[in-house]
C-alpha cells in the first residue's frame, strides 16, 4: 500500500480545525447574509415598484445595497481563504471531496460567477435603471446566490451524511443525501433571518428616512423573520436524518457538542420568539441597538451550529470514508503493520531540538495522526488532556483510543509507534529536558500490541458488529 503523505502547515499553539473553524463560520454568515439580502433585495424592489413602501427604494439604494456588495466580495475571499487553509491542513479531504464532486464545483462556480456579475452590475448601474431591468438584475442576482448554496449544501451534507454513495457508485447518492433537504431549508431560512436583521440595523441608521418610514419598513423586513417558526422543526428533522452516534454527540454524548447545540438552539430561539411575538405580533418598534444586540445573537447561532456541524462528523471528517486525520478506515491494518510515518518524506522542524530518535519518532507519529485536532499544549493540546495519567494509563487509553474517547479514530500506527508518542507527550509534560531515556523494553511493546489487538481497528460505532 502506498499511502499519499503530504506537507502539512504547522499553526503553533492553535489547534488546526479552530483555525479552519474560526474562519469557517465567519465566511458561512457573511455568505448567508449576501444570499438572504439579494432576496431581501428583491422584496424592497418590489415594495418600491408597486407603490407599497414608497421609501423601500431610497434603503436599498443606501447603505444595504452597499453592505450585500461587501458581503458577497468579503465571503468570496473568505471561501478562497477557507480552500486555502484546507489544503494545509487536511488535503486529502478536500481532495476527495474536488474528486468525488468536480463537475458539481463547476456548476457551484457557474451560478457564483452569475451572483458576481448580476451583483456588480446592479451596483454600478441600478439606480439610472428603470423597476423592471433593477429587478431582473436583482432577481439574476438572489437566484444564483440561493443555487450556489444548493450545490455547496449538497457536498457539506454528504461529509456527514454520505447516504448510498461509495467511490464507485453514483455521485447523485451523495449529493441528495439524508441530510440534504433539512439543511438547506434551514440555511435558506437562517439567510433570510440574517438579512431581516441586517436591514433592521440599516434602516435605523439611514439619516434620510422618517421615524414612520423608518418603522414601516422595519416591519416590512421582518416578515423575512416569520420563517424562523419552523428552524424548530428542521431542527429536529436534521438530528434524525444524521447517524444515531452523531446524534448522540449532540445530545448529551460529548460535553462541548452538546454545549454548543443548547448556545446555538438558546440564541436562535430568542431571536426567533422576539421576531414573531414582538415584531411580527405586537409590532414594536426595534432601534438600532436592539438590532444589532439580534445580529450578534444571529452570528453565535450560526457559529454554534457549524461547531456542531462539524463536530458530530467524528471520528470522520467523510464518514465512513475518511477519518478526522485523513486515514481511510481500509487502511488501518496496514498502518498497525508497517507504521504510520516509516514512508512519511516530510523531515519535522527543528529536529534537533528533541533529545532522541524516539521522541523525534514520537513528534511524526504526532503530526500524521493526531496534530490535525490537537496541539502538544496549546489549544486542545495532549499535555493537557492526559495531564494526570499515569505512562502505564497513557499506553492503554491510546491503545484504545476508539473505546476511550469514541468519538476519536483507532490509533493507526505500530506498537513502536505508540510508545514513542507515550515518550513525546512524557517529555513535553516534563518541561522539555534535554536529556531523555529511552524506553524499549520488550514487555512493554508488547503489551502495548495486545491492547492494540484488543481495541481492532474499527472505530467504537461499527465495534459490536465486528467481533
Amino acid at each position: 500500500m502506498e499511502f499519499p503523505y503530504y506537507p502539512l502547515n504547522d499553526f503553533g499553539p492553535a489547534m488546526k480545525g479552530m483555525v479552519i473553524g474560526g474562519l469557517g463560520i465567519f465566511h458561512v454568515f457573511l455568505a448567508q447574509f449576501a444570499i438572504g439580502g439579494g432576496m431581501l433585495m428583491c422584496y424592497f424592489q418590489w415594495l418600491s415598484q408597486t407603490g407599497r413602501e414608497p421609501a423601500a427604494r431610497e434603503a436599498l439604494d443606501g447603505y444595504f445595497k452597499f453592505l450585500v456588495l461587501v458581503s458577497f466580495v468579503a465571503g468570496a475571499l473568505t471561501g478562497v481563504a477557507m480552500w486555502f487553509t484546507t489544503i494545509q491542513i487536511s488535503p486529502r479531504t478536500i481532495g476527495m471531496m474536488v474528486e468525488e464532486f468536480h463537475w458539481i464545483w463547476a456548476t457551484e462556480w457557474t451560478f457564483f460567477c452569475l451572483e458576481v456579475a448580476a451583483g456588480y452590475a446592479y451596483y454600478r448601474c441600478g439606480g439610472g435603471l428603470a423597476d423592471r431591468a433593477r429587478m431582473t438584475l436583482l432577481a439574476l442576482y438572489s437566484l444564483a446566490a440561493w443555487f450556489s448554496l444548493f450545490w455547496i449544501n449538497g457536498i457539506l451534507s454528504w461529509q456527514l451524511t454520505p447516504g448510498g454513495w461509495t467511490p464507485a457508485g453514483s455521485v447523485w447518492a451523495g449529493f441528495f443525501n439524508p441530510s440534504f433537504w433539512p439543511s438547506l431549508f434551514y440555511r435558506t431560512f437562517a439567510a433570510m433571518s440574517i438579512a431581516a436583521l441586517v436591514a433592521c440595523v440599516v434602516v435605523n441608521a439611514h439619516p434620510r428616512l422618517s421615524l414612520g418610514e423608518r418603522d414601516a419598513l422595519i416591519h416590512r423586513a421582518a416578515h423575512f423573520l416569520i420563517p424562523m417558526a419552523l428552524m424548530p422543526v428542521l431542527g429536529l428533522w436534521y438530528l434524525y436524518a444524521i447517524p444515531p452516534d452523531s446524534r448522540a454527540w449532540a445530545l448529551g454524548g460529548s460535553a462541548a457538542m452538546t454545549l454548543f447545540t443548547g448556545v446555538a438552539a438558546g440564541a436562535s430561539l430568542f431571536v426567533g420568539l422576539y421576531a414573531l411575538i414582538g415584531l411580527n405580533l405586537q409590532r414594536v418598534t426595534i432601534n438600532g441597538a436592539t438590532a444589532t444586540l439580534l445580529c450578534g445573537l444571529a452570528f453565535v447561532a450560526t457559529g454554534g451550529g457549524e461547531f456542531v456541524r462539524e463536530g458530530v462528523r467524528k471520528p470522520y471528517t467523510v464518514r465512513g470514508a475518511l477519518f478526522s486525520n485523513s486515514i481511510a478506515p481500509s487502511e488501518v491494518a496496514e498502518l498497525r503493520r508497517v507504521g504510520s510515518v516509516t514512508r512519511d518524506p516530510y523531515p519535522l522542524r527543528h529536529p534537533q531540538a528533541y533529545p532522541n530518535d524516539q521522541v523525534r519518532l514520537g513528534a511524526k507519529v504526532f503530526r500524521f495522526l493526531c496534530g490535525v485536532c490537537h496541539t502538544m499544549d496549546g489549544a486542545n493540546g495532549l499535555v493537557h488532556l492526559a495531564g494526570t495519567w499515569t505512562l502505564e494509563q497513557l499506553r492503554l487509553n491510546i491503545a484504545k483510543l476508539q473505546l476511550t474517547k469514541p468519538f476519536m479514530p483507532p490509533f493507526a500506527g505500530t506498537a513502536d509507534e505508540l510508545e514513542a508518542l507515550v515518550q513525546l507527550i512524557s517529555w513535553t509534560r516534563a518541561g522539555r529536558p534535554e536529556d531523555w531515556p529511552l524506553s524499549n523494553e520488550v514487555p512493554t511493546i508488547v503489551q502495548i500490541d495486545r491492547w492494540l489487538q484488543e481495541a481492532g481497528i474499527h472505530p467504537a460505532s461499527q465495534r459490536e458488529g465486528k467481533r
